[in-house]
Formats: structure tokens, sequence, C-alpha cells
């Protein structure tokens, strides 16, 4: 089990002594921490008995695995959740998966489920109560569900080298190698990358030894070179979208949380523009990877292509990386995108909330933005659509 302790020690020195004292934001990121260290216990307990228990997970092989890596808000869930259907092919992520890296403790949360249904469903109603009431006000931007295909975060909180953590530390600058580990010492990078190829083979051992891995993970975007470091055979898929209506709606998932821990902070305050800095970091760092990538092992996609043709997009990854289609995945590829044509957002973000504008775009990504044409926003920055 690894956790960077650099990054662990600044965060906690920043949130309790280079801040004024605030009790509300005190108590909840106590409260948060006190839970992540008993989870944390939990699974180190789990990850030890596995090799007691089950030695072999420690040879299974992660076979040219496939990554979907994008900045937030590019359409990495709705791709994930469309290639998922195939079970047959793909062995995705669960959400519950993430959070209990261990085969011992998801066998014996497997065990309790079997007996649950046997008394009339206890666990399952347990876990829906926790899903409508912790996760159900994110359902409009990230429905999030135990038993769905989820972000690899989870795996990645316990080493505290994941963005995530900027939920209730958001000190982006301070804690950079936490949202980008590719700038992180050498040493540091392997070792992350061992515990995650670690976490990786026992889901596989356990969920389809045969299976192609299917992961995703937004955070992976400031990782894509330690990503390719480990797994030299890995695919990888890249969404791109439009910076101009990615950064502003994943900036707005990120403000709901850190209001609610600290009302003081603003949205145009330095905690949206230090996260804005990190996307926009993201965006540079995979058109870089784009540009030297080999095309066999790589495939970038349009986000606008992913909502208007999500059944070509998702026949084209197919296609591209050699990956048998069946009659039965094209069946189920073309009821999801039904479904997913008939979606449709009632949330509108703009750059101006978060303190943002046309100056800082094309500063950041401007770049970017003329090479593929997205249009720049005028300076009254109109309302964004996002899906």
């Amino acid at each position: 089990m690894y956790l960077n302790l650099g990054i662990t020690a600044k965060a906690l020195y920043l949130n309790y002594l280079a801040r004024p004292f605030q009790l509300r934001r005190w108590v909840i990121v106590t409260f948060f921490l006190f839970l992540l260290c008993c989870f944390w216990v939990v699974v180190v307990i789990g990850r030890s008995l596995d090799h007691i228990l089950y030695p072999g997970f420690r040879r299974q092989k992660v076979h040219k695995p496939v990554f979907i890596i994008a900045p937030p808000r590019s359409g990495t869930t709705f791709l994930q959740k469309l290639l998922a259907k195939n079970r047959n092919t793909f062995a995705p992520v669960l959400m519950y998966q993430t959070i209990f890296p261990s085969i011992t403790i998801q066998k014996f949360i497997h065990s309790v489920a079997a007996a649950s249904r046997q008394k009339g469903g206890l666990l399952f109603d347990i876990s829906s109560w926790i899903e409508r009431h912790c996760f159900g006000g994110w359902d409009g931007m990230h429905k999030m569900r135990f038993a769905e295909p989820e972000e690899d975060d989870g795996f990645f909180v316990y080493t505290f080298v994941t963005e995530a953590i900027y939920l209730l530390f958001p000190y982006v600058r301070a804690l950079w190698g936490a949202g980008f580990a590719d700038d992180l010492p050498p040493r540091q990078r392997r070792r992350l990358m061992r515990y995650y190829r670690s976490c990786l083979q026992r889901h596989l051992y356990l969920n389809g030894p045969d299976k192609i891995l299917l992961s995703k993970a937004t955070q992976l975007s400031g990782s894509i070179e330690s990503i390719r470091a480990e797994f030299p055979d890995a695919r990888i898929i890249n969404i791109l979208r439009n910076p101009v209506e990615s950064i502003p709606s994943h900036i707005s998932v990120f403000y709901t949380v850190w209001n609610w821990v600290d009302p003081k902070i603003q949205k145009d305050g330095p905690e949206s523009m230090e996260y804005a800095e990190l996307a926009a970091a993201w965006f540079l760092h995979l058109e870089k990877y784009d540009i030297t990538s080999k095309s066999e092992s790589y495939l970038r996609i349009f986000y606008t292509d992913l909502v208007r043709k999500p059944d070509s997009v998702a026949r084209s990854i197919y296609d591209h990386f050699g990956i048998p289609l069946t009659a039965r995945a094209a069946r189920q590829i073309q009821t999801e995108t039904k479904r997913a044509l008939e979606y449709k957002s009632s949330h509108r973000y703009t750059l101006m909330e978060y303190g943002l504008n046309r100056d800082w775009i094309r500063r950041e990504v401007g770049g970017l933005m003329k090479r593929y044409k997205f249009p720049f926003p005028p300076e009254t920055a109109p309302r964004g659509s996002n899906r």
C-alpha cells in the first residue's frame, strides 16, 4: 500500500496550521480524514490477506489495457459506460471495487450480498440509501452508484496522489503533484504506478483474468507518461473538448464541495483560478502526448463527435484497436446511444463565474484553441452547454 507522505503532510499543514482556524472546516476535514484512515486500515488488512489467500494475483497479467483519459467533463464517463456494456470483452472497474481494492474484501462483500438477498435485500437497501443521500445531489453532473463503472480515483485516494484531495484541500499550486503525477520525482512515480498495477491485477484476477481491463480517470491526464511507462502496451483513448466548456464545468463540481466546507470561498476566488490552471496544464500535457504518440496504441476522438455520433465513435474504437465487435455488443451500443441522445443537461456554466475570461484562455491554451478552431468566448462569455 502506497501513501505519498510528502503530499499528505503538506496538505495537513496547509489545512490546520497555515490558514486561520475555522471550526466548520476543521470539523469536516477531520471527520473525513478519520473516515479515510478507517478505510485505509481495513484495505491494508484486506490486501495483506490477499497475499496469503490469493497469491496467484501477483502473476496476473494486465495485457493491453484500455485507458480513457481526458480532462474532466469531456464525456469520459459516458464513453466508459458505453464500452462497459460489453462485459464479455471488457472488465470495467466498478465504484465499490475502487473503494475496496482487495480480493479478500470484495469476496466478503459478495458473500454478504448473496446472504442479504436471501434475507430481503438488507445490503441493497443500505447501499441504496447511501447512494441517494450521499451521491444523489451529484446526479445531474456525475451520477455515481456502487455497482456502476466509475473512475479509478478511488484507488488513488489512499495514496493522496489524486485530484480528489482538492475537494477538502483546495491548495492546488502547493499540492500540484497530487493532480499532476508526471511532475513527481521518478521514484515516487514508480511506487505510485506499482501500487496502481497491483490494484488492476487484483481486479482482473477476480473479475475476468482473460478480459481487457477498461479504465477511465480524468486525473490520469497528468499521469499519462507514468501510465505509458508502467503499461507500455496500453491502448489509450483521449477525448478532446473545447476547454471553454470543459474547465468551468468541472470547477463547478469542486466549488459545490468547497463552498460546503468553507462558505467563505468565492466562485471567482484563488481556488477556482488555481484549479483552472491545473485543467489547462492537463490539456497542454495531453496535446504534447498526442503529437508524440504511436497511432496503433493511441486514439483521439472529439467530444462533439462523441455526443452527436456515439455509435460511430464506439465502433471506431473497436476497429482502431482491433477488438472484435460481436453482434450482441453492437446491439448494446445502439441501445445505450439511443438513451444517451435523449439526455439533456440543465446545467450551464461560464468562465466569468469563476473569475476567468477570454484573455486567460488565450494565455493558457490559446495555441490549442487555434489549432482545433475552437471558438473563443466573447468578452461577455455567453453561457455554454454541458452534457
